[in-house]
């Protein structure tokens, strides 16, 4: 019988000792802010900048395909990031890239090619979350299928300044089309 007090006993101790702990863990959490609270002051600009999505400037049509300038610019030298939007039936032609790239797919899917012909039944889905390397020089060419729900929507850096350079069927460089 003591045996069986003594282990109730003990029972109920180490039930105490426990829930006390629990209970001080959760006071020492609860004094934490939470995305309840107020928001803290902007970070100062001059040590983390910050672009806010209305001000992107974005390029191209709505409904075809868009980009948007993170930072850098693709057409000077340095280091340059844009969002690119490929929205549902829009590809792009066949054509390479005089830099290397990296891409990152951040939602919808982006379906690409390496072929030196454009048919869409040759494309691949690359889907969010996964990373691609644009290698300098090699054909590719890419877009949204049709009947997709959501524009493929991808971030690209690279260094600038970048040529894109349309192919013809056999991967050959097409003549640039005179400016107007």
């Amino acid at each position: 019988m003591r045996s069986i007090t003594r282990t109730i006993v003990s029972a109920a101790v180490v039930a105490v000792v426990a829930s006390a702990g629990v209970a001080g863990v959760a006071h020492a959490q609860s004094g934490r802010p939470t995305v309840n609270d107020p928001a803290g002051p902007p970070p100062d600009p001059t040590h983390i900048p910050t672009v806010l999505p209305k001000d992107i400037t974005w390029t191209g049509q709505e409904g075809r395909q868009q980009m948007g300038i993170l930072f850098g610019d693709p057409n000077k030298p340095g280091l340059y990031g844009v969002v690119y939007k490929w929205y549902p039936g829009n590809f792009s032609q066949p054509h390479f890239h005089d830099q290397e790239r990296y891409a990152y797919v951040i939602s919808g899917t982006w379906w690409v090619s390496t072929s030196n012909v454009y048919d869409e039944k040759t494309t691949y889905p690359v889907r969010a979350g996964t990373v691609a390397i644009d290698t300098a020089n090699t054909v590719h060419w890419d877009g949204a299928r049709v009947g997709e729900k959501e524009p493929a929507v991808l971030v690209l850096v690279g260094m600038g300044p970048v040529k894109t350079v349309q192919v013809d069927e056999n991967g050959k460089p097409k003549a640039p089309v005179a400016a107007r």
